[in-house]
């Protein structure tokens, strides 16, 4: 939209005028007949720039002005008086009522566009510099809220990352997954694994030693954990419980934690050598199961955890306390659902503490060649 230029004139013939220049130049124009008028314009039309004669019936000219700037809404309106009167004195007249400028009559008219031009240019120049600064201030009470908030969410992300993939805390924390910590109920297939032979190690070694091994261990399994996407529930000493859909479902929980058990396998029997070296007796076992578990934040204010609770969580712990040196023991009905995958061998029925059947168990031997047909 053009500009807009009020006239404030008693005058036709010099409002006629004015209009026909303005108009020319690509201004839009309103105008008034009286200062009162002009006031009430003001405040209907919203010009950009007011053009006020000095000598007007009933109010005048400086009186119209004193009342726009009376207006803090209106302080940077820029206001030109007009006027044929003696141009010294009422220049000052005018500078003291709150006018920008001033034109002498009869106006010369490529000055009077040469001085809205310029006026017209501050008061944007003005109005963008209020702008600004009105973002600024906007900007600086926002400013603690926003840090308070990010804070917030790093502190969020942190705490997140202790039981997921990092890639998966980022999803949690930007709304890319459900909130975990909530307690809800899901099917999960879950991994118990330790260190044979770790609580003679712990108690003969020095302390030095047992942390060197149990560093050098959480290492290779946790890059496997990251890798396969498993959740860690927790770290206790050499053993460790990792689960799989959730808490962000996938399509294959049991083949995941099955490449995953076998993976770590083949990692620890590239240590059980050097361990031997150092007089270490150490083997590795695990046991997976697959069920229904409640899960959410366990604990307290301060301390909480992120837990699975439910006899899936049982059974693969009891699975993984009678797994021998090197094995992988599930069950059969988790075997009956990936027989495709691999290749396993029975162990028998297993009484398992808390289960009031024997368990048939299985250990896991290695993945399926994709060649070799079902027996």
């Amino acid at each position: 939209m053009p500009p807009k230029i009020l006239i404030i004139d008693d005058t036709p013939l010099n409002v006629k005028m004015l209009v026909d220049l303005l108009s020319a130049k690509g201004y839009a124009t309103a105008t008034a007949a009286s200062g009162q008028e002009g006031l009430e314009r003001v405040e209907a039309e919203r010009p950009d720039l007011v053009l006020l004669d000095v000598m007007m019936p009933g109010m005048d000219g400086y009186e119209v002005c004193r009342r726009i700037r009376a207006n803090p809404e209106y302080g940077i309106l820029p206001v030109v008086m007009v006027t044929a009167l003696d141009p010294a004195r009422e220049r000052i007249k005018g500078l003291e009522a709150g006018a920008d400028d001033f034109l002498t009559k009869p106006v010369n008219m490529a000055e009077l566009v040469a001085r809205v031009r310029s006026l017209l240019r501050i008061k944007d120049l003005y109005t963008t510099v209020q702008v600004q600064a009105a973002e600024l201030a906007d900007l600086n009470a926002n400013l603690e809220q926003r840090v308070q908030a990010q804070v917030a969410q790093l502190e969020r992300l942190g705490r997140l990352k202790r039981f997921f993939s990092p890639q998966l805390a980022e999803a949690i924390v930007t709304g890319g997954a459900e909130d975990p910590l909530k307690s809800h109920r899901r099917e999960i297939t879950v991994v118990f694994v330790d260190l044979r032979g770790f609580t003679a190690f712990a108690e003969t070694a020095p302390p030095e030693e047992v942390m060197g091994v149990l560093h050098e261990y959480h290492g290779e399994m946790g890059r496997l954990i990251m890798d396969c996407e498993g959740t860690l529930e927790h770290f206790a000493g050499d053993g460790l419980m990792v689960f799989f859909n959730d808490p962000v479902e996938v399509p294959d929980p049991r083949e995941r934690a099955i490449r995953m058990a076998l993976a770590m396998r083949g990692r620890v029997d590239a240590l059980v050598p050097r361990w031997r070296q150092h007089g270490y007796d150490l083997h590795y076992g695990v046991g997976i199961a697959h069920g229904a578990a409640t899960l959410g934040a366990i604990g307290f204010e301060g301390r909480w955890d992120y837990g699975a609770i439910g006899p899936v969580s049982n059974l693969a712990a009891r699975l993984c306390a009678e797994a021998k040196p090197g094995q992988v023991l599930i069950s059969h009905t988790f075997l009956s659902g990936i027989e495709a995958l691999v290749t396993a061998e029975p162990v028998g029925e297993l009484l398992l503490k808390g289960f009031a059947k024997p368990v048939s168990a299985f250990n896991v031997l290695g993945l399926r060649p994709p060649e070799l047909p079902l027996a």
